[in-house]
């Protein structure tokens, strides 16, 4: 066989979610991380404002996390999750139970946010099934909500450009309507006051299909990806209320909101609404190793759990559910979470960065700020015939000043580490500031 000897001109790597193009021209590389900074290849320090992606709650290269994960590598490097075990991930199913919100109280390990959702979706079906309910078979998603990239997740998602080239995705799926209501809504600080008659439209897609049909909705409390899109208020307990009416589970996606991102430590907890299932991922092991996991009650994993005792109850599960490594890293994580109060600490700083974050209000091309927790968006006005250019330009030009932000479309969409200092919202505002000012 012969192999090439190719330089590394940066072509191997085709990059997720990225313009490849345009990266590859003026690439722009980490090349190490320390608590709430980045380092550049060319040496600068970037204050990071987005959590890596949505994900290093707890800053990067945390002593107890990268301890727990060199320790495991030398001790049990991996083991198979399929009819076998190891101590660590009964270990940390146990602890993630004890900060789960009450009555959940088991775990599905996963590798992402995406497999989450897939796992999510599949003991909903699974569970009417056992239940003698098969009929129910429909999946009830929403416009602009982001549930991962797998075939399941972009069927119930409802981002156009996630979804437009990959065919007719799953059949039996629906949507509601997505809650932003710009007209009525703009600037609001935390839950708006308008738009709890958009759950109504459930009811709308029960006399559509029949509820007996419908297996379950799956929501986001906070829709993160598509911009920051905040539940209206009692909008999250009508859905609840519908749902519970008539036999429907109810899937929340907590990939982003779990793990103190409110100042909660869940989404459940923040909004005092109980799903049936949750689905969690990032911020599980501060982003160090990919993991996920999907908390059920008792008695949705009591309904699988008869027939015979040697026999598979529920045929689903990855090569990597519970890794050692993974498992390793979400228990020094669940620690510095504990040592250092961070899934309230959120609560402490929002109103801080509440009050931060629409001090741009008044600035060029800003036609919405929102906020909730430690999560911020600001919607920029877009330049006619080119969507996502100006946000694109204003990402662009705060990398250059030391500041990492996300965006999406033209929006740009903050969650910062939520070890962040008052100092450091101050610098994160201050340089948006001086980019928006600058914008064309």
């Amino acid at each position: 066989m012969t192999y090439q000897n190719r330089p590394n001109d940066l072509e191997a790597f085709w990059m997720p979610f990225t313009a490849n193009r345009q990266f590859k021209q003026t690439p722009r590389m980490f090349v190490s991380a320390d608590r709430m900074h980045y380092k550049t290849d060319d040496g600068r320090s970037v204050l990071d404002a987005t959590a890596g992606l949505w994900c290093c709650n707890a800053g990067h290269n945390r002593p107890k996390i990268v301890e727990a994960i060199r320790h495991q590598a030398g001790e049990l490097d991996y083991a198979p999750a399929f009819q076998m075990g190891h101590p660590k991930v009964f270990e940390f199913a146990s602890k993630l139970v004890n900060v789960a919100p009450k009555g959940f109280d088991h775990v599905f390990f996963t590798n992402s946010g995406s497999e989450s959702v897939e796992t999510a979706l599949k003991m909903a079906l699974a569970f009417h099934r056992v239940k003698g309910e098969g009929t129910r078979f429909r999946l009830i998603g929403r416009e602009r909500g982001y549930h991962g990239v797998n075939f399941g997740g972009m069927s119930v998602g409802g981002i156009v450009t996630n979804r437009k080239f990959f065919g007719t995705l799953l059949t039996g799926v629906d949507h509601l309507r997505h809650t932003h209501d710009p007209a009525r809504n703009a600037f609001t600080c935390g839950q708006p006051e308008f738009g709890v008659e958009f759950a109504d439209e459930l009811e709308r897609l029960v006399t559509l299909h029949d509820a007996s049909t419908i297996a379950a909705v799956i929501i986001e409390p906070v829709a993160g990806s598509t911009g920051v899109l905040i539940p209206p208020k009692g909008y999250l307990e009508r859905i609840r209320e519908i749902c519970t009416k008539h036999g429907i589970l109810l899937i929340f996606d907590e990939v982003i909101t779990g793990f103190g991102r409110l100042g909660t430590p869940f989404g459940v907890d923040y909004f005092g609404v109980e799903p049936d299932i949750f689905t969690t991922a990032k911020g599980i092991t501060n982003g160090v190793i990919p993991m996920g996991a999907v908390f059920v009650k008792k008695e949705i994993y009591q309904a699988f759990m008869t027939g015979p005792e040697h026999l598979i109850e529920f045929f689903h599960g990855y090569t990597y559910s519970g890794n050692p490594l993974a498992c390793a890293a979400g228990l020094g994580t669940l620690e510095t979470y504990a040592e250092e109060g961070l899934l309230t600490r959120g609560a402490e700083l929002a109103p801080y960065w509440e009050d931060a974050l629409h001090s741009l209000k008044d600035l060029p091309h800003v036609i919405d700020v929102r906020n909730i927790g430690l999560i911020g968006g600001i919607e920029l006005e877009s330049i006619p015939g080119s969507p996502s250019k100006r946000a694109f330009q204003v990402f662009l030009d705060c990398f250059a000043k030391g500041l990492l932000i996300r965006t999406t479309g033209d929006i740009i969409a903050m969650s910062p580490p939520l070890i962040i200092e008052k100092s450091q919202i101050d610098q994160i505002v201050e340089t948006l500031a001086d980019v928006l000012k600058a914008a064309a």
